[in-house]
């Protein structure tokens, strides 16, 4: 059966790239502007492709739910206040700035202790974050946050987390926007992201008393009349006094999905009834994906199975403390601790993909074409790896797992070869999934943040 299927793919890229090329041979002896007038929108491929994306179960992305402006208020001061960390010298939008689409344009983000911006900073202990900065957009449809998955809700609305039984029935009953309320909770206790190692009252308590971190973050807010005014005016009826860090995090969870919820992609509007809204290499594109392995794990409305996958990344940089040089990472298995899950990774959402680069849970991938090249014959591509296409400082930290990764890779990536003309398609199908709205994010920053320290922009 799997032979067989093997086979019937092949034989769809082979037709696929046929079709590609005799658009390509008729068009040659046409004038090009005509021609994209006429071909922009085939009506027959139009229906066809929303009935492939129904078939599949893909819909349109919900809207946002509405969230109070004095809650939205309180979350963007506190999302881009550097008074959340340690030494006061980052913020939680450091490493998710509007102006890299909710990213930083790194492969791995370099966290407290740094100067510079995006791909400007750099750490005098040449120090980096584990892992990729995912983006922030339309959290409201992720069940797993983190690229482990560390923070979830499940079917129950039980919330799951790091902190286990210190996130209290109280606190999760502030929660209001499901794993994306809890976010916030966590950059702030790391040492290496926010909190830092030494200088200041925060660091100086035992990692496992995140209590005493988030009571000590929120001495810190109650010292600022400011922010007692913007809390209270968030949580009508509730005193500061007797809030937590739970109300803190909410409050960015809020900001985060009111802002960056987008849903009027060109995707978007094909499928609410726009024959124009795609052109013909965006919807061919969009047939491919839907016709293939892809909409396997990149499915639902925001093309993501929220599930975790193992798709043979490069492991590169420090590494999250795994395998017997501490510098691997393995993934889900850090939080199950089951063996079944080593290497594998959050299914990436797919809506606005295009502008959230570099690609990867460590962010191996630059390129959104050469990420998707990467699932056509990984196997091979995995042990080529070229570090040249890192920044000089990571380089050197390549990983020699890639029979580990590959003794555990999804079946599914099982015989898949995606030929160049398929890779081509797909990336631009990739650019129909942009809202117009998110490549332009200056509207998120503040004027002012009540600390009064200064705002990365």
């Amino acid at each position: 059966m799997a032979r067989f299927q093997h086979r019937a793919i092949a034989v769809g890229f082979f037709l696929v790239a046929l079709a590609s090329a005799a658009c390509e041979d008729s068009s040659r002896s046409t004038p090009l502007a005509p021609i994209a007038k006429v071909q922009s929108f085939p009506p027959a491929l139009v229906a066809e492709v929303r009935e492939l994306a129904a078939a599949k179960g893909i819909g349109t992305l919900a809207q946002a739910p509405r969230v109070r402006p004095a809650l939205v208020r309180l979350g963007q001061a506190l999302a881009f206040d550097r008074e959340l960390s340690g030494n006061r010298d980052i913020s939680c939008m450091t490493c998710h700035l509007p102006k890299f689409a909710t990213g930083d344009d790194r492969s791995l983000s370099i966290g407290q202790g740094a100067t510079g911006l995006g791909p400007d900073r750099v750490h005098p202990d040449r120090a980096f974050i584990a892992r990729n900065a995912p983006s922030l957009f339309n959290l409201m449809a992720m069940r797993f946050l983190f690229w482990d998955g560390r923070v979830s809700v499940d079917e129950s609305g039980t919330f799951h987390t790091p902190a286990g039984a210190q996130v209290t029935p109280e606190m999760s009953a502030v929660f209001e926007f499901g794993p994306a309320s809890a976010l916030g909770l966590f950059p702030v206790t790391s040492r290496e992201e926010m909190r830092a190692f030494g200088g200041n009252e925060l660091a100086a308590i035992p990692d496992a008393d995140r209590p005493a971190i988030w009571g000590g973050l929120m001495a810190r807010l109650g010292r600022i009349p400011e922010y007692r005014r913007l809390f209270e005016a968030a949580y009508p009826g509730t005193r500061f006094d007797q809030m937590t860090f739970a109300h803190a995090s909410n409050a960015i969870g809020g900001f985060l999905v009111s802002e960056l919820t987008f849903t009027n992609s060109p995707w978007d509007r094909m499928l609410r009834g726009s024959d124009d809204a795609m052109t013909g290499p965006e919807l061919e594109g969009a047939k491919t994906f839907l016709s293939i392995r892809c909409v396997l794990c990149h499915t639902g409305a925001a093309f993501t199975d929220n599930q975790f996958h193992n798709v043979a990344v490069t492991q590169l940089g420090p590494g999250a403390g795994d395998g017997a040089g501490g510098h691997d990472d393995f993934g889900r298995t850090r939080v199950t601790g089951a063996a079944e899950d080593q290497y594998r990774f959050r299914t990436s959402p797919l809506r606005n993909v295009a502008l959230t680069g570099p690609y990867g849970h460590d962010g191996a991938f630059p390129d959104l074409r050469a990420f998707i090249d990467h699932y056509s014959e990984s196997a091979g591509k995995l042990h080529g790896f070229d570090a040249m296409t890192l920044e000089t400082l990571l380089r050197g930290t390549v990983q020699a797992n890639a029979d580990a990764i590959l003794a555990n890779r999804d079946p599914i990536l099982e015989g898949v070869v995606l030929p160049a003309a398929t890779v081509d398609q797909l990336t631009t199908f990739m650019g129909a999934l942009t809202d117009p709205a998110a490549r332009n994010l200056t509207r998120l920053m503040p004027g002012r943040v009540p600390s009064g320290l200064p705002i990365d922009r």
